[in-house]
């Protein structure tokens, strides 16, 4: 008799992937703050506008240990929760492609709203397509699976990058008319007209719709890459596993420091972006998942580790709830301070925003098990409301 299937308790849970989830929510906020808050990450002239010693020092530091190393993060672990899904799921006997194709169907309908309506950064309709097709590859061998992750990753970065250097000369350093486009509507106080402007930073951010197309590139090998680990089972007893996990953390982070600060020394070209994003910032996210893996087996390092495990728990309500934020903060219909801000000053105004997720994300699990939004998402994949109320707080 197959038992019913039920989302991940919560004594199951490996707190270090927890951890390391609340930890890239903190650093995609200190990405995605700058291109919500500005036009320039889209439209380019951030250089110009931002040209005090600072904002080119803040600019750097955030290119360097944050930029494409946190998405990153999120990709791989996407892999190995799917793995881990499938590993529960084939313990209790139940079907588990049905349950990961609506899992993943619903959560593109709440990539889709994410994108049109609070924010054109998002990044979880590309997850959802991007994990229908990683589903394909459910049956592949762990070693085949390595070689497509591979593959994939160096042939899409290695295409692209000599596509942009045959191409250095040609490239648009920014566009005055859009920026003051985006700056214009967004600091409107009609809601139609932010919308508006949102789905076109969308469709240009996108290629109008090729975007997706070339996730399939740059994100589907992380996700095989957390299929693949998953599968092997080095981050459910990391200390078992040190020795392998050492040399993969030593590798990364050469890598890491290699090729996301070495482009500086020699100008860090736009053509040169490819590799250093998704090269670079896979082995950055490497090297950060696994520094917190090791920390988190350590008593002092679980005290630090500790408060960055309620926000990844929470992961998805914590980071649409920072779209809804910065959408007040920065649009017309609130606060308005979209153009206005430093680079310098969006990285305080983040960290005020993360702290308060963090107390948010203990007061909320202190009551219940799940956040909100993982309890619509958990229910509807599971077709059966999930207690949500603890018993005892």
């Amino acid at each position: 008799m197959h038992k019913l299937p039920a989302p991940i308790q919560e004594r199951e849970r490996l707190y270090w992937i927890d951890a390391a989830r609340g930890f890239a929510i903190f650093g995609i906020l200190m990405v995605n703050i700058g291109a919500f808050s500005a036009p320039y990450f889209i439209y380019g002239g951030g250089e110009i506008t931002w040209n005090a010693p600072v904002d080119r020092i803040t600019q750097a530091v955030i290119d360097i240990f944050f930029q494409a190393s946190f998405y990153t993060i999120f990709s791989f672990l996407f892999g190995f929760g799917l793995q881990l899904m499938i590993d529960r799921l084939s313990i209790k006997g139940v079907p588990y492609m049905t349950i990961l194709t609506r899992r993943l169907l619903l959560l593109l309908g709440i990539g889709f709203i994410h994108a049109f309506f609070i924010w054109h950064g998002d990044i979880l309709l590309t997850y959802a397509v991007v994990g229908l097709t990683a589903l394909l590859f459910i049956q592949v061998k762990d070693e085949t699976l390595l070689i497509w992750a591979i593959s994939i990753l160096t042939a899409f970065v290695g295409l692209f990058t000599l596509i942009m250097y045959g191409f250095r000369d040609f490239v648009t350093v920014y566009n005055q008319k859009l920026i003051e486009e985006a700056i214009y509507n967004y600091t409107s106080d009609s809601i139609r007209s932010i919308w508006l402007q949102n789905i076109q930073d969308w469709m240009n951010a996108n290629g109008y719709g090729f975007g997706l197309l070339l996730s399939m590139g740059f994100i589907l090998p992380l996700f095989l890459l957390g299929l693949y680990v998953g599968r092997k089972g080095w981050l459910h007893q990391p200390l078992q596993y040190r020795s392998i996990l050492m040399k993969v953390w030593w590798i990364s982070f050469i890598l890491f420091i290699g090729l996301k600060l070495g482009p500086y020394s020699f100008g860090n070209p736009k053509w040169f972006s490819f590799v250093q994003d998704n090269i670079g910032g896979t082995f950055s996210g490497l090297f950060y998942i696994l520094t917190i893996t090791f920390l988190a087996q350590t008593k002092v390092g679980k005290k630090v580790m500790h408060p960055f495990v309620y926000v990844g728990r929470m992961a998805l309500t914590n980071y649409i709830m920072q779209s809804v934020i910065c959408f007040f903060l920065f649009y017309g219909i609130g606060f308005g301070w979209y153009g206005e801000i430093t680079p310098l000053s969006g990285v305080g105004i983040g960290v005020v925003i993360y702290s308060l997720q963090i107390v948010w994300s203990i007061c909320w699990l202190r009551y219940f098990k799940f956040g909100p939004l993982e309890w619509i998402w958990r229910s509807l994949t599971y077709n059966k409301k999930q207690p949500l109320r603890r018993k005892t707080a």
